[in-house]
């Protein structure tokens, strides 16, 4: 999605996104000039145009869910990669958000995930936006998953995600709260992973 303009002649035309370049790229993420241009080569192919709107993004996710509706975890997902709230997803947003992603630090991946959980971006997660959430994962994964889920899966883990995470019982879940919860189950398990390999 480039930027629409009129021209002189009264014609629509279109102008293309141009990113930023990768040395700078590279210095704003955890990848090398090489893995930026694979990126960028893939990215281009699916969006010539440089950027990405809602639209397109979710009709290219729906390709990796052919058996569930992946439309509202899409639209979940684009808003966090839109972090300009603009309505499109450029490579510099996409890559950005993929560096925290694939290669980011724990508590960078936590403030991605609690971002994207956020839904509307007002600093905590509601019940809600939980639910919503799960049941947009559940849809996405399809009817047909084994075992089946009842229709009341995403609530009830909704519901359990806030017995872990909601600490002072106030209803929402915090940065704090979800960083805190997040770390130390992060600590407990690689601890026992430590362990278990120590046995070996």
């Amino acid at each position: 999605m480039g930027l629409l303009f009129v021209t002189d002649d009264g014609e629509l035309s279109t102008v293309c996104y141009r990113p930023e370049g990768l040395d700078h790229l590279m210095q704003q993420t955890n990848f090398s000039k090489k893995e930026l241009q694979i990126l960028y080569r893939g990215f281009k192919s699916e969006c010539p145009s440089g950027a990405v709107n809602e639209e397109t993004f979710k009709n290219i996710y729906s390709q990796f869910f052919p058996q569930g509706d992946s439309s509202m975890y899409a639209h979940f997902l684009f808003e966090a990669f839109d972090t300009k709230n603009n309505g499109s997803i450029s490579f510099e947003d996409f890559v950005m958000g993929l560096s925290i992603i694939l290669r980011g630090s724990i508590t960078d991946k936590l403030n991605w995930a609690f971002n994207l959980y956020d839904l509307n971006k007002d600093g905590c997660i509601t019940k809600e936006e939980m639910t919503d959430i799960m049941r947009s994962i559940y849809d996405m994964m399809g009817k047909y998953t084994y075992p089946c889920m009842k229709d009341s899966a995403p609530k009830e883990h909704a519901d359990n995600f806030f017995r872990k995470m909601d600490k002072n019982n106030d209803g929402v879940v915090t940065i704090e709260e979800f960083l805190e919860t997040c770390q130390k189950v992060f600590l407990y398990s690689t601890f026992m992973v430590q362990i278990f390999s120590a046995s070996l």
